[in-house]
């Protein structure tokens, strides 16, 4: 009897071990629909990994369009899906990284930055396509490819405000670069979130302090733009800990971006510097002779 007993304990033990290896994250790449067989190829050799490897997903453009349909303008959205996405959870407290490939209109900060919002955390993730798209469906299959990896359903809500996010990060990184628009809408974000904002009037002066702390001058429309973008992230049912701490990483993330450009600037201008001096010295020999 004891015996048994023992056999049965050890059963469930093993079983119960299976059973949390099945459940475990695991990796998952997301392809556009319309790729040709040789370019899902393609896809799958660029981020590492065989159809063996990872789960796979597909995305279409009538998925794309129902997050960004009334957000985006047609030439951004497009009529196939083509954007593609590896993501794999990583573990508790890593936060957010983001790397892409052929993505000419988001950066890897705006993606992070929307991942956030729609409620995504620790995680690595790699947007690409095959040739040069302008990234804006790629974040669909980001998101459908994070509730796969980990069995966790994100909200509608939360998504398709995180879609807003990056359109109108995008737009304003048209006008003001992609950076700085990035770090302003971030900025924003992160006061909205962390100090529970909900008044229009509130979220208001914090858009007009911030962007004046940036030396930004904003139009009326993109302050409203922006205003309503806020409200919506305000209303979202977010764990504000988890949502700054992870805003967090990707500020300093863009902190020491811009530290690194502004010490490249300074030796690019000590070089620029030598350069001259040794013109104008040739220029002294040259013109004594």
């Amino acid at each position: 009897m004891k015996r048994r007993l023992a056999i049965l304990v050890l059963a469930c033990l093993v079983f119960s071990g299976f059973s949390q290896v099945l459940a475990s994250p695991t990796e998952v790449v997301s392809l556009g629909a319309d790729l040709t067989e040789a370019q899902k190829k393609q896809m799958l050799e660029f981020f590492g990994v065989s159809e063996i490897d990872v789960m796979m997903l597909t995305v279409t453009n009538a998925e794309v369009r129902e997050y960004l349909k009334g957000i985006a303008s047609e030439d951004k959205i497009g009529t196939k899906s083509i954007s593609c996405a590896y993501v794999k959870p990583a573990p508790k407290n890593s936060g957010i990284k983001v790397t892409t490939h052929n993505i000419t209109w988001v950066t890897e900060e705006m993606y992070a930055s929307a991942m956030i919002t729609a409620g995504i955390e620790n995680a690595e993730v790699i947007a690409a396509a095959p040739f040069k798209v302008t990234g804006t469906t790629a974040l669909t299959g980001i998101m459908k490819a994070f509730e796969k990896a980990t069995g966790e359903e994100l909200s509608h809500e939360a998504k398709k405000t995180a879609n807003e996010e990056l359109v109108l990060t995008g737009e304003l990184g048209e006008e003001l670069g992609k950076d700085k628009a990035n770090e302003l809408v971030l900025k924003i974000k992160q006061q909205v979130i962390k100090q529970q904002v909900k008044n229009p009037d509130d979220i208001r002066q914090i858009i007009q302090k911030i962007a004046s702390e940036l030396g930004i001058e904003l139009t009326e429309e993109e302050i409203n733009k922006i205003l309503s973008l806020m409200e919506k992230i305000s209303r979202l049912d977010l764990n504000v800990n988890k949502i700054s701490e992870q805003l967090d990483k990707i500020s300093s993330n863009i902190e020491q971006i811009k530290k690194t450009v502004e010490e490249n600037r300074g030796l690019i201008q000590k070089i620029l510097d030598a350069i001259n001096s040794l013109f104008a010295w040739l220029r002294q020999i040259f013109s004594a002779t």
